[in-house]
């Protein structure tokens, strides 16, 4: 069994290394994007569309995603702007910490504040994120690219649990200074895991990719070429349309489950970890069904996604009834299968993802993930920014909060039926013949 790096490929220690990044991000965005808004939202009782302007606007940053990756494109390493991004990230969110503990004496200072820190974010999360993927990419052999996929995500969704579960009890009791100690400690472990995670995987190697020619054309000109491919660019919309139904949601489901529930900050972020735990159920049981699939894995992958995508919309239609019926209604089950519906059309276009990147022109990896980055940061800022203002508009509306929750889910359900078109779309540009190796067998991972 191989460990870190053979010859420039990663092993599977290498994966799982890298898949600790992963997980580390995702265990500082939670806080970000979910309990500080949930804060703003509830405990400081300040509109909705506050935090959900914040977090489009680092999605905003994240358009400079492209350019991240080209860089470490022309550069060759990818390292470097993984641990660069990590510890941009970290300062960016103990900056948000502290902004909205702000907000509770001096709004507009905090404000103020929030929205440097909050740019701050958004760089952190672009150089990092892609570059993490590019590196895979680039690094892994073509039958365990989507494996990798799995198992970095699947890493960074247990992030994502362990850190509501921690982060939730550490909150209780709750105070704005006991978010911001929170958010540190979280933040400077995470930034500690990362770089022992990152360190020396592609040190071995440093000279085996220093850049293509091709590579260090201008920035525009590749980002043009790249755009030009069918399946880069179909792609492309498909994961701005099926990240706008997933964002719909994310800012509101923890101020839904404190205004119609009654739930704590701490239980509010422990219920984004029972639906992270469906996330990640939702995403082994799809890569161990596509251990088992026939020759045709990309058919697969595509049918699974257009389930996934279908799924989640029933979960959402259950999330309307939750709002229109109110405590009654079992959330918890239902959070947890909205999550499982996500998980399972996730890892099957991140595989998809991660097989697409090194198709077409050679030394283009960083620049492709970099366009899916940015294709998803807008659909997250715009889905963020428009669920949680469709939430203040209906309220005024309907002079109630659930009929305005209920509206705000039906349409991210509508938006999912959509995303599900827009993926068939892509399996008749790629082919059902196209190869997207599903996750290896215990037998294999053993024997090497």
């Amino acid at each position: 069994m191989d460990t870190e790096l053979d010859g420039p490929n990663i092993g599977w220690l290498g994966i799982f290394r890298l898949g600790l990044v992963q997980a580390a991000l995702g265990a500082i965005v939670i806080l970000t994007t979910s309990t500080l808004n949930r804060v703003m939202v509830v405990e400081l009782a300040l509109p909705a569309s506050l935090p959900g302007a914040l977090v489009g606007w680092h999605y905003a940053v994240q358009l400079s995603r492209p350019r991240w990756g080209y860089g470490s494109d022309v550069g060759g390493r990818r390292a470097p702007w993984i641990i660069g991004g990590m510890v941009t990230l970290a300062i960016g969110a103990i900056g948000a910490a502290a902004s909205t503990a702000l907000m509770a004496t001096e709004t507009v200072a905090g404000i103020l504040c929030a929205v440097l820190a909050f740019f701050v974010i958004g760089v952190g999360v672009g150089a990092a994120g892609t570059n993490l993927l590019a590196l895979l990419a680039t690094h892994t052999k073509p039958a365990r690219k989507a494996a990798a996929a799995a198992i970095t995500w699947i890493m960074m969704i247990v992030g994502f649990i362990i850190t509501a579960g921690v982060a939730g009890a550490m909150l209780e009791p709750f105070s704005l200074g006991r978010l911001v100690q929170v958010t540190t400690i979280v933040s400077l472990v995470a930034v500690a895991v990362a770089a022992l995670a990152v360190w020396g995987v592609e040190g071995r190697h440093a000279g085996l990719r220093t850049g293509s020619d091709a590579a260090k054309g201008a920035f525009i000109a590749t980002f043009k070429e790249v755009w030009s491919e069918a399946q880069a660019r179909r792609f492309t919309i498909f994961v701005f349309v099926s990240m706008l139904a997933y964002s719909a949601q994310d800012l509101i489901l923890e101020p839904f489950a404190g205004l119609i529930y009654g739930y704590t900050p701490g239980e509010s972020t422990s219920l984004a970890g029972i639906q992270n735990m469906g996330v990640l159920l939702g995403m082994i049981v799809t890569a161990v069904l596509g251990t088992v699939v026939g020759k045709s894995r990309a058919r697969f992958m595509r049918q699974w996604t257009i389930f996934g995508c279908f799924a989640s919309a029933i979960a959402l239609a259950a999330l309307c009834a939750a709002a229109i019926i109110g405590p009654t209604w079992p959330l918890q089950p239902t959070v947890f299968g909205l999550g499982l519906a996500n998980g399972a059309f996730a890892v099957a276009a991140i595989g998809s993802m991660m097989t697409l990147a090194s198709a077409g022109a050679e030394g283009r990896e960083g620049t492709r993930m970099g366009l899916w980055g940015a294709a998803q940061a807008i659909a997250f800022g715009i889905g963020g920014f428009l669920g949680a203002s469709a939430l203040d508009v209906t309220r005024a509306v309907f002079a109630e909060t659930a009929p305005a929750f209920a509206a705000v889910f039906a349409v991210e359900g509508v938006l999912f039926i959509v995303a599900a078109g827009c993926a068939a779309w892509v399996g008749k540009s790629s082919g059902d013949d196209t190869h997207i190796p599903a996750l290896p067998s215990a037998e294999l991972i053993a024997a090497e």
